[in-house]
Formats: structure tokens, C-alpha cells, sequence
């Protein structure tokens, strides 16, 4: 059973960056996509960014575009979120998951594609 733990999270000022990682274990974590999404208070959870199981390929949302980065490290089975320019409305806690089986898509990522799920790590963006 895989299991995901992401770390990382914390309080910030607006500009400033965080860097979460994701610890996975117990599962293909090599041979899928990634992905980190977020959810803030009173809203749904968002798709964030995803990236190949090699790494080659990343997908953002359009909100986060140019200022996160996505990256994994399959040897240590690791997956990370770089955000810089951080803004008030990224606080949010942000949760790690696994792509389920089969082809990525853009439209499955922000839609039900993904099966496993970390406990989250609270980020808190003040003004």
C-alpha cells in the first residue's frame, strides 16, 4: 500500500518561498505521475501541478504558473513543490498524490485522475 507524507509546509510572508517534499513509500511511486494539489478554507480542493514519471513533463495551473516549480527524484522517491513569489491567496493546505494507472491526461489530472492521497501540510501566506 502506498503511503505519501508531505513535509514542507509553514508560515510565510508575501514574496517569500517554501519548498514541500513528498515522501512516498510502499507503492510504484517510480513508474507514475505526481501530482500536489491544494485545498484553502471553504473551498474544493484544486489541481496545483503534476509531473511524468520521468520527470520530463510538468502541467500547472495557470495561477501558479512561473512562480512553482514540480520535481521528483525517483531514487528517493520523492517529489517536491518549489514556490517562490508566494501570495496570500496560496495559503491553502497542500496535499501529494499519485496518478492512478494509465495514460496521463490533463483534463483526468483535474478531474478524479489520481488515486492515493498524503495527509497535507498547511502553507499560510500572510499579507
Amino acid at each position: 500500500q502506498l503511503q505519501l507524507v508531505e513535509s514542507g509546509g509553514g508560515m510565510v510572508q508575501a514574496g517569500g518561498s517554501l519548498r514541500l517534499s513528498c515522501q512516498a513509500s510502499g507503492g510504484t511511486f517510480a513508474r507514475s505521475p505526481m501530482g500536489w494539489f491544494r485545498q484553502a478554507p471553504g473551498k474544493e480542493r484544486e489541481f496545483v501541478a503534476a509531473i511524468s514519471w520521468s520527470g520530463d513533463t510538468s502541467d500547472y495551473t495557470d495561477s501558479v504558473k512561473g512562480r512553482f516549480t514540480i520535481s521528483r527524484d525517483n531514487a528517493k522517491d520523492c517529489v517536491y513543490l518549489w514556490m517562490n513569489d508566494l501570495k496570500p491567496e496560496d495559503t491553502a493546505v497542500y496535499y501529494c498524490a499519485k496518478y492512478r494507472a494509465g495514460p496521463y491526461s490533463s483534463y483526468s489530472a483535474r478531474n478524479g485522475g489520481f488515486d492515493y492521497w498524503g495527509q497535507g501540510t498547511q502553507v499560510t501566506v500572510s499579507s
